[in-house]
């Protein structure tokens, strides 16, 4: 075991430091073992090949109704066909990327997912655009007349005003989310606009059965629906059903808060039967707390302690209004908590050796890794990276756990702006050699976390190795 705290992390392991003082005995207690069947999970490159093979479909599809045609007014039509099929399959790809769905949740990871989401959306509003105008062109070059007057004629067909008012929800849920916008609004401005995008899915959704593409062929139709119905069917069990299943199964209530530092605090969360819920350490569940205006906002947190006695526990640092107001929570306080989600659980590794890398309150799902991950003496390190020793959280339950297993522990303490960079691929190389053949978890701050990601990776750290989660609400 190597416990070590330093305020100058050039001296981290210097033989004239003594190791940190044992302040606390090790808890003999062992986490409960509960056998529960394995989660499925879904790869990333399954998921692609799945969701690429779906878009091939959608564009054999519109290539066997393709009539080959010089006109101009054809190679619009016949562009727009294409635009809009694509469109209408990518609006169904993003409500089923964010339908937590937990197979892909579990497999992919929350925050790939939002990632591909982000991405995924301005294609699609791209393509939605795109549909719009080369629509409209080409039905105003089969007329002879100008695209205001098209436009104009076009509108009075219901199917077509019903696309054009789909098309400017979306246009409202991606301003919302640009990243010049989304931070200046709050976020429940923004949840209340982004439902929008399920009123646009349905609108499109009539336009499309009364085209062309889709309406020319019983076949197109019957796989079209299908499909909307899967979509639709697995938004309401798992964002509706599910959710409303676990609250009047497991009856969650506050159990005690408890202070962890400086605007730091332990929330612990006891229910019924929560081994059902098969939480792994690494996952974070979406918190909403019944009390005062808690209530409003799901709040994404992960666990801090592996479940056990039927409690869960996370730990929470006051960043905001909302944060701020879980200090205040009163034990008895109904919870209504969705998930488990997440993928940086121990089902990614793929080595003996693992190094855990935490930075601020991105300890939390690091410390229940950090119990948990099997592995001998010497097999897991944590390294916490804080600006000083009064800003580390849970720093006696990790130091009991290092005892325990006799695991490495690192405090790499010192402001981000030092001239030397306890996270420089060298510093890490030093710390660990061998570092190449380590798997790497990863939470903290983004900036840090992006720049911890770039010094493994010149350490020689493959990229497939580097485990990290990122959430916000």
């Amino acid at each position: 075991m190597t416990i070590e705290a330093t305020d100058d992390p050039r001296l981290a392991g210097h033989p004239a430091l003594a190791a940190y003082p044992a302040t606390q005995q090790p808890k003999k207690q062992a986490p409960a073992r509960i056998s529960v069947p394995e989660p499925a999970r879904l790869s990333p490159h399954g998921l692609k090949a799945t969701l690429g093979g779906g878009a091939a479909g959608v564009v054999a599809l519109w290539g066997a109704q393709v009539r080959p045609s010089a006109r101009l007014d054809a190679l619009f039509a016949t562009a727009a066909h294409l635009t809009g099929l694509l469109a209408g399959y990518g609006v169904l790809v993003m409500l089923l990327l964010m339908a937590r769905v937990p197979a892909i949740e579990h497999g992919i990871g929350a925050d790939r997912l939002a990632r591909w989401h982000g991405r995924g959306g301005r294609h699609v509003l791209t393509l939605c655009l795109a549909h719009m105008v080369l629509a409209l062109c080409g039905y105003a070059a089969h007329t002879g007349t100008d695209l205001l007057s098209a436009a104009r004629d076009l509108l009075g067909y219901g199917a077509i005003a019903a696309a054009a008012l789909g098309t400017a929800l979306l246009v409202a849920v991606g301003v919302t989310s640009a990243r010049a916008v989304r931070g200046r609004v709050r976020h429940e401005t923004w949840r209340a606009v982004h439902l929008l995008a399920y009123s646009a899915a349905a609108l499109a959704f009539a336009h499309q059965l009364v085209g062309p593409d889709i309406a020319g062929s019983v076949l197109a139709a019957w796989v079209w629906a299908m499909l909307h119905a899967t979509v639709a069917v697995l938004l309401l069990w798992y964002r509706g059903v599910v959710p409303l299943r676990q609250a009047l199964r497991h009856s969650l209530r506050v159990l005690d808060v408890r202070r962890e530092g400086p605007d730091v605090v332990s929330v612990v969360v006891q229910g019924i039967g929560l081994a059902e819920l098969r939480a792994e350490p690494g996952q974070f569940f979406r918190w909403r707390f019944l009390q005062g205006r808690l209530w409003r906002t799901a709040l994404p947190f992960s666990l801090s302690a592996p479940v056990r006695d039927d409690t869960l526990r996370i730990t929470v640092k006051a960043i905001g209004d909302h944060t701020r107001r879980i200090r205040r929570l009163k034990p008895g306080t109904r919870v209504l908590a969705t998930g488990p989600f997440g993928a940086m659980t121990a089902h990614r590794r793929t080595r003996r050796k693992v190094l855990l890398i935490a930075g601020g309150v991105g300890i939390t799902p690091m410390r229940a890794l950090f119990e948990t991950l099997p592995g001998g003496p010497g097999d897991i390190t944590l390294l916490y990276r804080a600006n000083n020793a009064a800003q580390l959280v849970l720093r006696e339950e990790l130091e009991a756990i290092a005892r325990t297993r006799q695991a490495g522990l690192h405090y790499l303490l010192g402001p981000s702006d030092a001239s030397f960079d306890p996270l420089a691929p060298q510093a890490l190389r030093n710390l660990l050699p061998g570092l190449a053949e380590y798997d790497v978890y990863l939470c903290g701050p983004p900036g840090m976390a992006d720049a911890a990601t770039a010094a493994l990776t010149r350490a020689g750290v493959p990229a497939e190795h580097i485990h990290s989660e990122s959430f916000s609400y």
